[in-house]
């Protein structure tokens, strides 16, 4: 039997926590969630701690890191917690004090140590953190609700007051010289708050939200254990998008329905017994309070029948990936990019890419930044042309340490390399050695067309970020810069060589982070030249009532990515 969500009529905790794979709803979910429990008269702060934050696109207003309370919702307040605002301020803290006392080129030095993405990696969690432990925070309201980023950042983000604590307690020569780490040294206690509350089962509650698809279920479930293994154990399953049964039924609906029912009849262990709450796929953008309220009706599926236009059967004839791929094949561009909102297919398009690429002869390396991605399992033994590689941070972190460990060890004496050891023990160590393995891949277009298939939006623009700041670390540390770092940003930004495709899906909140995306990474110099429209139902048939509804909707947000692409755009279809 089908337990439907209803937040308004459960017992839930102080901090609930919303994570899981990218495009699976979580932002809806926990601005509905929120809204329920106000309208309940329950006093609610909602916070998106994701870099590709939304919830100002959900409720149509401008949201900074000060909480402010929605008119439409007596009861509720909300906050978008803003990265690089966070780091800004953790940057003038630290330097702040030095100002007119050091001379300019030392204090600009200091600035420069704090420019990469790890200080905004610290600088958010350090805000998270204090909003966890404030008790004027957790007295004034009766929940606190985290928006939290896909789950490849959601782990690395809980898994900071872990990681930090454990830092602290084997440090023995105090928080590190090297800029980001300079500013924990008072974090002790309020960290090891932090971690006491998420293991709390009477305080915190994580909810995993999924769609019925194997690869979402998948993502939750390692969400759950490595979530799990770090004490938090109060655990929810949220599947969202379920489908209803109609008359009106065909052949796209059939397959969508038999796909979820496959992937639940094939659960992950680790979420067997994990509470299970469904949601129905629902007819309407979540946006406006409006509809946010609208989610936990049960008069969805009448709504998208009384709504149904004759002309949502009307398939407009877009162009097709084909277009794009025949592009590539002319420009003769060797490093191509799939980034966008996550959940959008990003790995799909990249694979796809990939073997039109290869179809012609050449040779084809498809590689992904994504914890989430799983592009061997698409592409193995789709075409011998193509090899396929996956960045694990995990692996790349110890074989970095290695590296400036050895390199280094002939020069400083025993307490220094001790000084050094502590450092690479902290958490930024990844996001440097992630970067590095990145560039690497990067380096192999010399022999080879090169397919990345992209992390998330709010990490990949870090990722990127982090290339003038990781020339200074990695010359810190190990004393010289890789030729592949040294070579990358120009190559990034030559669009002779480097294609930017940007993914998204004909909806209200892909499409805002699509053109967020395209601002910032012209901003750092790099032009998007493709846009790809995935998973249309409008250029599919369906006369599915929910279906017909969405397909409709979708035609102004294809025609708005056609206008913010120049008219440089493909649309793929739902696929049966």
């Amino acid at each position: 039997m089908t337990h439907l969500f209803h937040p308004q009529n459960m017992d839930l905790t102080p901090f609930l926590f919303f994570t899981g794979k990218g495009g699976v709803g979580k932002t809806s979910i926990a601005c509905a969630t929120a809204t329920a429990l106000a309208d309940k008269g329950e006093k609610v702060l909602l916070i998106s701690t994701d870099p590709a934050s939304n919830l100002q696109d959900v409720f149509g207003i401008h949201l900074t890191m000060a909480y402010k309370e929605i008119a439409e919702v007596p009861n509720l307040f909300v906050s978008n917690l803003d990265p690089e605002a966070a780091a800004a301020d953790y940057r003038e803290k630290i330097v702040g004090p030095y100002r007119g006392k050091l001379p300019e080129v030392a204090v600009k030095q200091m600035e420069e140590q704090l420019s990469g993405s790890c200080t905004v990696e610290i600088a958010a969690f350090n805000t998270f953190s204090s909003m966890l432990t404030d008790q004027s925070i957790t007295q004034t309201f009766d929940h606190v609700i985290f928006d939290t980023a896909p789950t490849g950042h959601t782990l690395r983000l809980l898994q900071l007051p872990t990681a930090w604590s454990g830092f602290f307690k084997t440090n023995t020569h105090g928080t590190s010289c090297l800029g980001p780490l300079a500013g924990l040294s008072d974090k002790k206690k309020q960290y090891e708050e932090t971690v006491q509350a998420l293991a709390d089962r009477k305080r915190t509650t994580l909810m995993l939200v999924t769609r019925p698809d194997i690869s979402a279920l998948s993502e939750a479930a390692r969400a759950s254990k490595e979530l799990r293994n770090i004490g938090i154990e109060n655990q929810y399953l949220l599947v969202n998008g379920r489908m209803k049964e109609f008359s009106k039924a065909d052949s796209l609906a059939s397959a969508f329905i038999k796909r979820e029912q496959q992937a639940l009849a094939h659960l992950p262990i680790e979420l067997k017994n994990i509470p299970a709450f469904d949601l129905f796929l629902a007819p309407f953008n979540m946006t406006g309070v409006m509809n946010i309220r609208r989610l936990f009706s049960t008069e969805n599926s009448s709504e998208a029948v009384q709504t149904s236009h004759t002309d949502q059967n009307k398939i407009v004839q877009y162009p097709k990936l084909n277009v794009v791929i025949d592009q590539l094949l002319k420009q003769k561009q060797r490093v191509i990019f799939t980034m966008g909102k996550g959940g959008v297919g990003k790995t799909t398009i990249a694979r796809r890419i990939a073997v039109g690429l290869a179809a012609h002869g050449n040779k084809v390396h498809v590689t992904t930044t994504d914890p989430a991605g799983h592009l061997d399992e698409l592409i193995s033994g789709e075409n011998g042309n193509i090899t396929v590689s996956q960045i694990d941070p995990k692996k790349e972190v110890e074989r970095y340490r290695l590296e400036v460990i050895n390199q280094s060890k002939d020069q400083l004496d025993s307490e220094g390399l001790a000084y050094l050891e502590e450092d690479l023990r902290s958490p930024c160590t990844e996001e440097i050695a992630v970067f590095r393995a990145f560039a690497d891949v990067v380096e192999r277009a010399d022999d080879e067309i090169v397919v990345i298939d992209t992390a998330p939006s709010g990490h990949t623009l870090l990722l990127l970020d982090a290339a003038e700041a990781y020339h200074r670390e990695i010359a810190h540390t190990a004393g010289e810069i890789p030729a592949s770092v040294r070579n990358l940003l120009p190559r990034l930004r030559n669009s002779d060589q480097t294609a930017v495709i940007i993914v998204t899906l004909a909806e209200t909140t892909p499409v805002f982070e699509s053109e967020r995306l395209a601002t910032d990474l012209k901003r750092a110099g790099i032009t998007p030249k493709w846009w790809v429209v995935n998973q249309s139902l409008a250029a599919a048939k369906t006369i599915h009532p929910v279906l017909q509804v969405r397909a409709a909707n979708e035609h102004a947000w294809i025609e708005r990515v056609a206008i913010d692409s120049e008219d440089h755009m493909a649309v793929v279809p739902w696929h049966e």
